[in-house]
């Protein structure tokens, strides 16, 4: 999903069109989730863009996406630029704790 999302227009409550774009970029992501994944992946990863323009647009981590929304509508700004791209992922093992079990319990 590639879009501009505009923030003023005649007619229409800055908030609530906020709040449409919010709404927008959850329902691709829950979309996406809902996609059949190939084999071998795990879970769908995102990788996202955030910015004024789609030239100042930079990546960022999909769980500071609304924060970001919510605070260029808070710095004025009269839209936004986002991209997600979705993509099937593998989770990664965590290495595990090198604290001795004995230490944690005392």
């Amino acid at each position: 999903m590639k879009k501009t999302f505009q923030l003023v227009i005649e007619g229409r409550h800055p908030d609530r069109l906020l709040e449409a774009s919010k709404h927008e970029v959850r329902k691709y992501m829950a979309r996406q989730r809902r996609a059949a994944l190939p084999a071998g992946a795990d879970y769908w990863d995102f990788a996202c863009r955030f910015g004024v323009t789609e030239i100042d647009a930079s990546p960022v981590h999909v769980a500071t996406l609304i924060a970001l929304m919510d605070a260029a509508a808070a710095g004025g700004a009269t839209g936004f630029f986002v991209d997600i791209i979705g993509r099937a992922a593998h989770r990664k093992v965590k290495a595990e704790s090198t604290i001795p079990l004995a230490d944690l319990q005392s």
